[in-house]
């Protein structure tokens, strides 16, 4: 009995799903929903004119049945050949080698009929090196494991090698996430740009509409002062309840049934509880790390651990393996990246400080934005505006407490640099994934003989904490990108 590697790896000529031209027809269906259903239900003109929309959308049926005829996809040992186009034709070849990432994408729909999508990724480039609406799922599980083992096909019955499972979220930890990650922002954030869209007065139409039903309720109550509070609070508490059950829904929306799991030097990620996302890429391709733990995650006990991989993104589908442990004990955490940096020594046996006078540096804009504050109040309200210099004291205690947390660790394999006072994060990669070094001074840290040595690395996320050591004493910054330097400098000649 063959493998279903071996079956995939033997067959001449593969197409795609018989029902693939369904999935490519409701995915262009997406783009022209808008102006199709602005041309069915807004047309003017007559029943002519609504005939367009159902021209179009034939037009689209017939370039998916013509995509599902001219697809065809072969193993040719350790790389993929695709062929494909009508009138303009392309035949690819892609090597195993080149592919870094490899996604495997599960709707609802796509798990009633059995099928994914398969998206095959480099590390440059704007594009997938090869994307397959869609395959059986056993040919895209198949496809996945040939890839992750360059082409070999397993001799005889031998099966393949079992993943290793790191990290495995069971559903109360998708729930612990969910009230951390406050993912429900997000859910009424789409909602108020959704009925913006529709209309500009609908929003503020309802909440006028709301706002004069509660005051007139509240009025003919004849609520003290004390119950007008109590009232407002009890709507916030509400409207803060309801932002956590929108996280919680998201979290297990997106998250249940994660789990990490390693081949090799393969770590994927399958989650996802309607739609399911499986993703891989190999070790060597993570080029930064980051370690959070904000105020809720303190409470929790819990950490979230994310990396940088050098995977192009496209578009809005943004796939690319980010995540290790959205949420996870601190312990586990640590132990995630001693397993995957064998290397390097983690926690970090020593952090050296910042400069002597970082927390007075830190403390300026604090200064700059109270005098701000505190002139604007008093030209509104005279004397009261002084009030706003009660922002100073707690702006300098921010700035001590800042200052005392950063600091940076490096040894000959890890630079690391910590930061942070109400959200915590931890930033580190290894010194050979380093691309480029920049040594700042602006004209106050100049004043206070400090630096701030910036460090760059492939597929660094806008999102995630920025790798840089603000305010070093200057000959401190100095040695430090010289060394740094010198070992950039060395691995380029050996390229």
């Amino acid at each position: 009995m063959s493998t279903p590697e071996a079956a995939i790896a033997t067959v001449t000529d593969k197409r795609l799903h018989p029902w693939s031209w369904l999935f490519v027809l409701l995915q262009q269906l997406k783009q022209f929903l808008i102006p199709l259903a602005a041309l069915l239900f807004f047309g003017r003109g007559g029943d002519r004119n609504e005939l367009w929309p159902l021209i179009g959308i034939g037009v689209l049926a017939i370039t998916s049945l013509l995509q599902y005829f001219t697809y065809r996809y072969r193993v040719d040992g350790d790389s993929l050949t695709i062929r494909s186009g009508w009138l303009h034709r392309s035949l690819r070849h892609v090597p195993f080698a080149r592919i870094h990432n490899v996604v495997l994408h599960q709707s609802l729909l796509h798990r009633i009929f059995g099928v994914a999508e398969v998206r095959l990724e480099s590390a440059g480039g704007d594009k997938p090196e090869a994307q397959m609406r869609v395959l059986r799922l056993d040919d895209a599980l198949a496809l996945e494991q040939l890839i992750r083992h360059r082409g070999v096909v397993p001799a005889g019955d031998a099966p393949m090698i079992a993943d290793d499972v790191l990290l495995a979220m069971p559903t109360s930890e998708v729930i612990r996430h969910g009230l951390i990650s406050n993912r429900g922002l997000i859910v009424v954030g789409a909602g108020v740009g959704a009925l913006s869209q529709m209309s500009p007065r609908l929003l503020p139409n309802l909440f006028e509409g709301m706002g004069e039903a509660m005051f007139g309720w509240a009025g003919r109550q004849a609520f003290e002062p004390a119950q007008y509070v109590l009232a407002a609070l009890s709507l916030v508490l509400l409207f803060v309840l309801l932002l956590r059950v929108l996280s919680i829904a998201m979290a297990l929306l997106q998250y249940h049934g994660f789990r990490l799991s390693e081949h090799g030097r393969r770590l994927t990620v399958e989650r996802g509880l309607l739609t399911r996302l499986r993703t891989s890429a190999t070790r060597r391709r993570i080029q930064a790390w980051t370690l959070e733990e904000g105020l809720l995650h303190r409470l929790f006990k819990r950490r979230t651990l994310k990396i940088d991989t050098a995977v192009a993104e496209t578009g809005n589908e943004k796939r690319a393996l980010k995540e290790l442990a959205p949420i996870a004990t601190p312990s586990a955490c640590d132990a995630l990246i001693q397993h995957l940096l064998p290397a390097v020594a983690w926690p970090r046996p020593g952090w050296q400080p910042l400069h002597r006078n970082a927390s007075w540096r830190l403390f300026i804009p604090g200064v700059l934005f109270a005098l701000a504050l505190t002139t604007a109040l008093s030209w509104r309200f005279g004397a009261w505006g002084m009030l706003g210099l009660l922002w100073l004291p707690w702006s300098w205690y921010q700035s001590v407490q800042h200052a005392h947390r950063a600091g940076y660790s490096i040894d000959d394999g890890l630079i690391a640099v910590r930061g942070g006072w109400w959200s915590r994060y931890w930033r580190f990669a290894e010194l050979d994934r380093l691309q480029a070094l920049q040594l700042t001074r602006s004209p106050v840290d100049r004043r206070f003989g400090m630096a701030t040595l910036h460090l760059d690395t492939a597929g660094a996320s806008p999102m995630a904490p920025p790798l840089r050591i603000h305010y070093l004493p200057e000959a401190e910054a100095r040695e430090l990108y010289r060394r740094l330097g010198a070992i950039i400098a060395t691995r380029k000649l050996h390229w």
